[in-house]
């Protein structure tokens, strides 16, 4: 997976990804032995994940990573 600055519109995909999984930040963070305000800040695009974590944060959401990063005029 290339590096990506998580953009405004990637933000909203990895929240909407999480909440369409039917997990909270809180369920997010325990699987990922984060603390809940690491995953508010990755959803916020305070803090980048590691592409290890982002791939994991995903795979958690049953969405292809590249989904996420999809330019939104291709979504």
């Amino acid at each position: 997976m290339n590096t990506h600055c998580i953009e405004n519109s990637d933000k909203i995909r990895m929240a909407a990804a999480r909440v369409n999984a039917g997990l909270t930040q809180a369920d997010i963070a325990r699987e990922m032995k984060l603390s809940k305000n690491t995953i508010v800040n990755w959803e916020k695009g305070k803090i980048n994940p590691k592409p290890a974590q982002f791939d994991m944060y995903c795979r958690l959401c049953h969405r292809d990573p590249d989904k996420i990063f999809l330019p939104s005029e291709l979504t």
